[in-house]
């Protein structure tokens, strides 16, 4: 009985991974229970095929503590020549009723967010993300962004 359930697991996870193809990289940071404004994600990517062109997304997991209908972010990627370019960015994060936008059957939802598409890479390349949420009418940032779990940073094969 026991070989029969690892078949049926084993079985079960090539399906789920095997559905995901253009998935080159894939990978997520814990933030904790609050994202401090100070606190950059960084991802070390790949060397990846130089010849072929990739989509960019930031991943992000969030909860129902989330306090906010939008969410900036900057985010910066370094070349490996050190030249690095960066991005102020602006994501919707909840729908006009409140609720939150994002997959996920729980108060927790994932959210893929785009970020850059046709991207060529040549050589290792590192990319930095920090929040950057202020309150209405506020010149300071958000000191501790409560309800953001998780970053993560995902690059996908073009078609």
């Amino acid at each position: 009985m026991r070989i029969k359930n690892s078949g049926i697991l084993l079985l079960a996870a090539i399906l789920l991974f095997s559905c995901d193809k253009k998935r080159v990289f894939d990978e997520y940071k814990s933030v904790g229970s609050a994202w401090h404004k100070d606190s950059i994600v960084t991802f070390d990517l790949p060397v990846l095929d130089s010849t072929k062109k990739y989509n960019l997304f930031v991943n992000l997991r969030d909860n129902n503590n989330y306090p906010f209908n939008n969410l900036f972010l900057i985010v910066a990627m370094e070349t490996p020549s050190g030249f690095t370019k960066v991005d102020t960015l602006e994501y919707q994060m909840a729908n006009p009723d409140g609720t939150l936008m994002g997959n996920g059957f729980t108060d927790i939802k994932e959210s893929k967010l785009f970020y850059k598409e046709n991207v060529k890479f040549k050589g290792k390349y590192k990319v930095h993300i920090k929040q950057a949420v202020r309150e209405s009418g506020k010149i300071p940032g958000v000191e501790a962004l409560e309800g953001i779990t998780d970053v993560g940073f995902r690059i996908e094969q073009k078609d």
